[in-house]
């Protein structure tokens, strides 16, 4: 995957890149992919880098050359890096208020700035005045190296080792652990300090293997610092391999579609038992817990109340459709995505009355969403389609947007040629709970009941 597709950038997007470990050269091989799709970019620091880095940029300006001259060099080159001035082997770069100049009068399709300093260290926590983040930013991206894993916690490997310490008392000179690095990447007065409120936030673990432990490391870490942050997403890499980014980790959620009347089943049939512990729904919600989903809501309609009751306490989200008589799934749809917090990136498309939902299918949902770049992707057993499908933000106004005698099947018709099939060796995708005798082939499948053939 390339850098631009897992930071998603924008035409118009100011991105600017904080942290160690990479900044630099995650800047520079961002633009590189930028132009080659044809986009004019703008570049530069509000801090300063190492002059023989300048080498590294098809141009480099001075401000003083002019508008018109930093203009008709990005027409020649495409990528353009701007500087105030050179001293003592540092490359100064430019104030927020000359970026925003910019902005307004040169034909740029985006601008990269390098908005920290960490003099060569793997991970950094700020210094009172840092991070110099823009006002005019759109993208932010925290950088740290995977490979201070397992480094002494000091200052030769971490910028600003104090403050890191004196937050969280990690003990100096010990190696440095996997929650450590979450810590500091998530966290308000470190990580993400400086970082307005209002801005997207994609962080990036660079020097991750492709393979093995380190990889596996990673995906630990990224897991932990998603946990209630404001992190749009984890992309894990290496910026100096060919293909730069192996995955990326963004905040999944789940709409439990719940409200339905059960006029086939006579009960509620959410509320039907299904093990010796659980209902259908509690079940249902269980397995999403197990699946380290980041958010569940769970859209309520008939008999809300005891829906309600039970899974409000195992950590779910609960909201109420008022037009679950009338509106079909595809009204508490709606309910459920306009529930959904900002950071959340997609949901997948849970039907409460699936209970054979099973983890290990969740899994493979949730990592082909992590290795490609795909906002759509399908469930698929023997040909046939199924739940939970998993639907990025980028279609969520798409659906708002149905009429209401709209289905869902109506943005997977549309959207066919960007779906990805997951193909899958279980035909739980498939089965729900209808009728009675749905609900006993179902526990039979599953192994809670005995076939009676008498029955």
């Amino acid at each position: 995957m390339r850098l631009q597709d897992a930071f998603n950038v924008l035409r118009g997007d100011v991105v600017s890149f904080i942290g160690a470990g990479g900044k630099t050269s995650a800047l520079i091989g961002l633009g590189y992919e930028l132009v080659e799709d044809g986009w004019r970019v703008l570049a530069t620091t509000t801090t300063h880098i190492k002059e023989d880095q300048l080498k590294l940029m098809p141009c480099a300006l001075n401000i003083a050359t002019g508008i018109e001259a930093i203009s008709d060099a990005l027409t020649e080159n495409k990528f353009v890096f701007l500087y105030s001035e050179i001293i003592d082997g540092q490359v100064l770069g430019l104030s927020s208020e000359y970026i925003r100049q910019l902005l307004d009068s040169v034909d740029s399709d985006v601008m990269l700035i390098e908005a920290d300093y960490s003099n060569g260290r793997l991970l950094k926590a700020p210094l009172a005045d840092e991070p110099v983040i823009p006002s005019d930013t759109s993208l932010v991206i925290p950088v740290a190296s995977l490979s201070v894993l397992g480094k002494p916690f000091n200052d030769k490997y971490i910028y600003n080792v104090d403050a890191i310490h004196d937050r969280y008392g990690f003990p100096k000179e010990n190696p440095i652990k996997s929650p450590w690095l979450a810590q500091v990447l998530r966290d308000e007065e470190l990580g993400l300090c400086g970082v307005p409120k209002d801005k997207r936030i994609v962080a990036f673990l660079n020097q991750t293997p492709s393979k093995g432990y380190g990889r596996a490391r990673a995906r630990l870490v990224a897991r932990l610092a998603l946990r209630k942050s404001r992190l749009y997403g984890v992309a894990i890499g290496s910026v100096r391999s060919a293909e730069p980014i192996h995955e990326v980790r963004r905040p999944i959620g789940a709409v439990v579609l719940a409200a339905g009347m059960s006029t086939r089943m006579g009960d509620h049939k959410m509320l039907l038992p299904w093990t010796d512990k659980h209902t259908i729904i509690e079940h249902i919600v269980e397995q999403l817990i197990k699946s380290r989903i980041d958010h569940i809501t769970v859209v309520t309609g008939h008999m809300s109340k005891e829906v309600k009751a039970l899974v409000e306490s195992m950590g779910a989200n609960v909201v109420y459709n008022r037009s679950y008589k009338s509106g079909e799934m595809l009204s508490s749809m709606k309910v459920g995505l306009q529930s959904m917090p900002d950071n959340i990136a997609a949901t997948l498309v849970v039907l409460g009355d699936q209970p054979r939902i099973q983890p290990r299918v969740i899994y493979q949902v949730s990592t082909t969403y992590a290795r490609t770049s795909s906002d759509l992707i399908v469930p698929s057993f023997e040909m046939k389609r199924g739940h939970p499908m998993l639907i990025g933000r980028r279609y969520w106004n798409e659906i708002l947007n149905l009429p209401r005698n709209g289905m869902l099947r109506h943005l997977v018709d549309n959207h066919r040629d960007e779906i990805t099939y997951l193909n899958v060796n279980t035909d739980s995708i498939l089965r729900d709970v209808d009728t009675p005798d749905d609900y006993r082939q179902e526990r039979i499948r599953a192994g809670l009941e005995r076939y009676d053939p008498t029955n």
